[in-house]
């Protein structure tokens, strides 16, 4: 199953800290084509990778735009898998692609999301400092699902991690992407490639 790791200090004490750490990985089958992490949208404002399936194309599963939206994507296991359900990756394509804020985004997406298989959908923007009352939201419940189903990384013949995605931004709105993909359905092959930008203000 795909895996985030994030660390987010919006006051971090040193200029040279991070206040945004992102690691994820993708897990899909091998055979399932895709675009490696590059810029598109308009004005190359929106860097991510791309899922080109049939009927599933310009959805992702991670992305990040320059003016600071954030959209990421798990997918989780479920007894039966809906075939006529929608593209999960069109929920972070959809967020990062329109002007609407997180907090509302996820709730159009809380009355929408019997339409998709299981998924867990982060929605941020990297230039607001989150409330303090709402930073420590949610440790009780996450905590105990990472220690009992987190893989770092998983390996099967034809399915397992196929992308490896770092994501950092520095005290200065400095956003440092790197993505690791692996090329041609082979394991033993990889390409790294990094991107770099500025946050707009």
């Amino acid at each position: 199953m795909c895996i985030i790791f994030f660390k987010f200090d919006p006051r971090p004490v040193s200029k040279n800290a991070y206040r945004f750490i992102l690691a994820a990985n993708r897990d899909e089958f091998y055979h399932r084509p895709s675009k490696p992490a590059d810029f598109w949208g308009n004005n190359n404002e929106i860097l991510s990778g791309l899922d080109m399936e049939e009927g599933r194309e310009g959805g992702t599963w991670l992305g990040i735009s320059t003016r600071g939206k954030l959209g990421a994507l798990t997918n989780y296991l479920q007894p039966r898998q809906d075939p006529e359900a929608r593209g999960r990756g069109e929920l972070v394509t959809h967020f990062l692609t329109t002007d609407t804020d997180s907090l509302s985004y996820l709730k159009k997406v809380s009355t929408e999301g019997h339409l998709y298989n299981g998924f867990n959908l982060i929605a941020a923007d990297l230039r607001q400092l989150p409330d303090p009352a709402i930073e420590d939201q949610g440790r009780e419940y996450v905590q105990p699902i990472l220690s009992k189903y987190a893989a770092v990384c998983v390996r099967c013949p034809n399915y397992g991690t196929r992308t490896n995605t770092v994501i950092l931004v520095d005290t200065e709105g400095h956003v440092t992407f790197t993505e690791r993909s692996m090329l041609n359905k082979d394991p033993s092959r990889w390409e790294t490639r990094t991107h770099e930008f500025t946050l707009q203000s």
